[in-house]
């Protein structure tokens, strides 16, 4: 964080300042919420939560180096008192943004975000000094925590915005407000907390109303070929460039194709120019994430060939999603388990079936949560793609959605032991471990919840004697 003295923090967020003898230190290091990261010069900013309260760990944060603590209460130690240490979080994140003047990227959409954001983060810190949002920290928490990490030498801010309503990404925003809004989507994540597809398309479009207008450089980069991304268009002042396979996208691909090993191929297409990208990453569903992240680098100044050149070596930043690793045996695991939703979980399938042409594949597929009334009929659908891509082995892991997945896949065709339903975890990975052969592929994939990346761990854990690869 840039620094700033513990009255000037005080000042901006509202709060009293306890037990400190000199408001004229400084904040020089992080902005953190666990404890142990705490250390010279950071502030700690304390939550109750339902088990822990940060307040109580107040004294060892000071005894580390901590500045102070931004804290609801009186804590004994150098302290910043608030009403609300989320609000204040904010309003600290809000300010030092204001200062810096730096460029702010902010995407959203209901599949893909963290996947794209890691990609616009590695195309653009080519060009410049980049900070972006790690992992899925994307909330009223995360996204100030990420902003806060900017410096004065940060050229570029990437922030993905997650929502589970109206109002949130417009909370968001106001927080940290975006120059250039990227919507991937609108699909079925989330939908049983929204209510439908037009709550979510009405959520997610607040992003593009936040945008300052064109002739102050605002620009909204939209997905031509969702529709209910497309008419968002209407809902902003800024430029619109539209990406995607439809022909009026301004960065679009041709000669899509996927390598032997499923990775994506393409020629790309920008309004200065083209350029030839082949991906490190595996699925075609990362060829729209590809000219998304594109169309972001081309309005912010870079070439297409700059462009082709950083997604050709960009890889992976964020665990367990597409996480492919192959075992001294030949097994290929694949580790996509840290969310799952309609729209995800068939593009997984379809890069499990690319990537395991002419070898046998397994398809270990969990709950897909928050579906609400869609749930019965998205997780049979998955079930039954499953059985027409060809997937040689299904294992539905868990309770009844799990059992409406195996249940599609035998209404599709899959019978005898083509797909099988287990309870949990462990029963999949004893399964795994009597049945797999070398040269097997296998996809683990459900939502956050279930906590399938167990499986993928066992695997690469009980593999063959040697050295393990990750690609």
């Amino acid at each position: 964080m840039i620094a700033l003295s513990l009255a000037e923090i005080a000042e901006v967020v509202g709060g009293q300042t306890h037990d400190i003898p000199d408001p004229s230190v400084q904040v020089t290091g992080p902005v953190v919420l666990d404890s142990r990261e705490a250390g010279p010069g950071s502030l700690f900013a304390a939550f109750v939560g339902e088990r822990v309260d940060g307040h109580d760990y107040a004294a060892q944060v000071v005894g580390a180096g901590a500045a102070a603590v931004l804290a609801s209460r009186p804590v004994g130690v150098p302290a910043i008192v608030v009403d609300d240490v989320q609000a204040a979080l904010g309003a600290l994140a809000r300010h030092v943004v204001a200062r810096l003047g730096t460029t702010l990227v902010a995407l959203t959409g209901s599949a893909g975000k963290t996947s794209t954001k890691d990609l616009i983060a590695q195309v653009l810190r080519r060009k410049a000094p980049t900070v972006f949002t790690p992992g899925s920290l994307n909330n009223e928490i995360g996204l100030p925590l990420t902003a806060l990490t900017a410096t004065e030498e940060t050229k570029f801010l990437v922030l993905e915005m997650g929502a589970r309503g109206i109002g949130h990404i417009r909370y968001l925003t106001g927080l940290t407000p975006p120059k250039v809004g990227l919507v991937l989507n609108v699909g079925s994540a989330h939908i049983g907390e929204f209510g439908g597809r037009e709550q979510i398309a009405q959520a997610k479009g607040e992003l593009v109303e936040s945008l300052p207008p064109a002739e102050e450089g605002g620009a909204a980069i939209l997905n031509a070929d969702d529709p209910l991304v497309r008419a968002m268009a209407s809902r902003t002042k800024a430029k619109v460039i539209l990406f995607g396979e439809s022909d009026e996208a301004d960065v679009s691909a041709e000669n899509v194709r996927l390598t032997d090993s499923g990775q994506p191929s393409f020629r790309l297409h920008t309004p200065s120019g083209a350029s030839d990208v082949t991906m490190r990453l595996y699925g075609e569903h990362h060829v729209s994430n590809a000219l998304a992240a594109a169309a972001v680098a081309h309005e912010l100044g870079m070439s297409a060939d700059e462009i082709a050149t950083a997604l050709s070596e960009a890889g992976s930043l964020s665990r367990w999603r597409m996480e492919v690793t192959e075992r001294p045996d030949g097994v290929t695991v694949v580790n996509d388990a840290y969310n799952a939703n309609p729209e995800s979980m068939k593009a997984a399938l379809r890069a499990l079936a690319a990537m395991g042409k002419g070898r046998r594949t397994w398809a270990v597929l969990g709950k897909m949560a928050e579906l609400g009334d869609e749930a019965l009929a998205e997780h049979d659908a998955v079930g039954r793609l499953a059985v027409r891509l060809n997937v040689s082995k299904l294992v539905a892991v868990g309770g009844r959605e799990a059992a409406w997945l195996q249940l599609g896949a035998y209404n599709e065709g899959s019978w005898g032991e083509e797909s099988v339903h287990v309870s949990d975890a462990q029963a999949a990975v004893d399964l795994l471990r009597s049945q797999l052969r070398p040269g097997d592929v296998v996809l683990v994939k459900a939502s956050r919840s279930v906590g399938l990346e167990s499986v993928a761990q066992a695997l690469l854990e009980t593999g063959a004697e040697g050295e393990v690869v990750t690609r």
